[in-house]
């Protein structure tokens, strides 16, 4: 038997410290998700890119309100909505990690170090999370899209090795717990930060110039916060394989210690680089051929069949407006500069409706099912999904069907991720030592999902000039996941 097989053979199944550790990188990382995604970065960039506010008279109340005008940006001399050129670059970062997750996957699987790839992951995206400090107008704002796609590669492509992890560690009858209990402590740490940085942009900055130097400083903060919390992590979860300071000649160069090595023994550096070359182009192959075969090999078993189309369908519409909704408040409800703060407070009651959510639901599910939760939640997707194509601003009313629409959106976010990831986790092989794999097909399924709703949005809004078209697209989604999600058949316990 393999060393590393011996390494993967001790059970560390249901350890109360590893599960802990675990569930930690969620408060790591979710930080992210809420300040740079979903806040704090898209409410900047707005703002960065606004070359004025013009007044446009309200027929329904009567009143002037400003509306503002963007700043194009010319590439190759054509000219986009800022809007929509930052759904294209969620896109290219989510195409990128499409692309290169199954590699490394691949990798972590062949040499058993999946936890070092979550670590070069966490890095990358934490220290592009402080990269954006550098971003600070029109006339760096590429920089600013290059760190955000950066950051965004290293949250999502750290996830494919996150994930992997929770059948590793939990059995099937402890997953939905320990799964919504991840986005807790998520929800729950990203609420702290974000109130933290709440105070420094609403409270320290006495200036609109204080307050954006504040807002940086937030980018700074957020990066340093997952880079710290993740060593908890990084402790105490196990790596299922050591990578050695002596590996096979093409696979040298994995171990940064190997780098500034002679390498006289084989041949040289040159000799080394050539062989490590043509050992990832043989990787790249063999693991999209592996990603078509497991994918085949999932889609023969009825239930995962389903659960995946599924999963495909509702999260074209879920991850989608979890990236545009911040946009959309500022462009749409929240048009002042003075009102930006109305939009942080809503998303922070949103997480932590999220938190009540994601424990509700997986207690629902012990009743009920997953399937008919799942189902109960894209339900309530579609409606909410249909009520931010009628708000209109002009409704006097519109910011309290705002807040009640993101109070919904705040109930079902929570449980439906948590859900996804946990029924997924359960109709997998138990023991299977391919589950790296198996996540990564996930991974890209989900990623595919977001990089078809980007485009759609980013077009819609370049197109027409308004979100509200892009909501009935997502509702169609939505409805296609909740008719197929209706086809699972699930034991009781699942």
């Amino acid at each position: 038997m393999s060393e590393n097989a011996d390494l993967q053979k001790p059970n560390i199944k249901n350890n109360p410290k590893i599960m802990k550790a675990w569930a930690f990188y969620d408060w790591a990382n979710s930080v992210y998700s809420l300040v740079i995604t979903s806040t704090i970065f898209p409410i900047y960039y707005s703002i960065i890119t606004t070359a004025y506010k013009k007044k446009v008279l309200i027929e329904a109340s009567g009143e002037w309100k400003e509306v503002p005008v963007p700043h194009m940006i010319n590439i190759l001399g054509n000219s986009y909505e800022p809007t929509a050129i930052f759904s294209f670059s969620l896109t290219l970062s989510f195409l990128i990690v499409v692309v290169i997750s199954p590699i490394l996957s691949s990798l972590a699987d062949t040499i058993g170090n999946k936890k070092s790839f979550l670590q070069f992951f966490c890095y990358l995206g934490s220290c592009s999370c402080m990269g954006l400090a550098m971003f600070t107008g029109m006339q760096n704002v590429f920089l600013g899209l290059l760190f955000s796609v950066t950051a965004s590669v290293g949250f999502w492509g750290s996830l494919v090795f996150y994930n992997s992890f929770l059948p590793d560690i939990a059995t099937p009858d402890k997953q939905d717990a320990l799964s919504a209990k991840g986005y807790v402590y998520g929800y729950i740490g990203s609420v702290i930060l974000l109130i933290l940085c709440l105070l420094l942009i609403q409270v320290v900055a006495k200036t609109p110039e204080e307050t954006k130097i504040y807002t940086r400083i937030t980018f700074l903060i957020t990066g340093a916060w997952w880079f710290g919390f993740s060593q908890y992590t990084f402790r105490y979860l196990p790596q299922f394989g050591l990578v050695k300071d002596k590996l096979p000649k093409d696979l040298v160069l994995l171990n940064y210690k190997n780098i500034f090595e002679t390498h006289e023994e084989h041949g040289g550096i040159f000799e080394v680089i050539k062989d490590n070359l043509a050992f990832y182009k043989d990787v790249a192959k063999e693991s999209f051929r592996e990603l078509f075969k497991v994918g085949r090999e999932l889609f023969e078993d009825r239930n995962l069949k389903f659960f995946l189309s599924s999963f495909f369908f509702y999260s074209i519409g879920m991850q989608t407006i979890f990236l545009m909704a911040t946009l959309f408040g500022t462009s749409e409800i929240f048009t002042k500069e003075e009102d930006q703060y109305k939009l942080i407070i809503t998303i922070l009651v949103i997480q932590i409706v999220a938190i009540f959510g994601a424990l509700a639901f997986s207690r629902l599910s012990r009743s009920i099912g997953n399937k008919n939760v799942i189902s109960i939640a894209v339900g309530i997707w579609i409606i909410c999904c249909l009520s931010a194509y009628f708000l209109n601003k002009e409704n006097p009313n519109v910011e309290t069907q705002f807040y009640v629409l993101a109070a919904f959106i705040g109930l079902v976010m929570g449980g439906l991720q948590a859900m996804s990831r946990s029924t997924y986790s359960k109709l997998l092989p138990e023991d299977s030592m391919d589950n790296t794999t198996y996540f990564s097909f996930y991974d890209v399924l989900e990623k595919l999902a977001i990089i078809l709703g980007s485009l759609i949005f980013g077009v819609t809004i370049q197109k027409f000039h308004n979100m509200h078209y892009a909501f009935i697209g997502m509702s169609i989604f939505f409805a296609i996941g909740l008719i197929l999600i209706r086809f699972l058949k699930l034991k009781a316990h699942k």
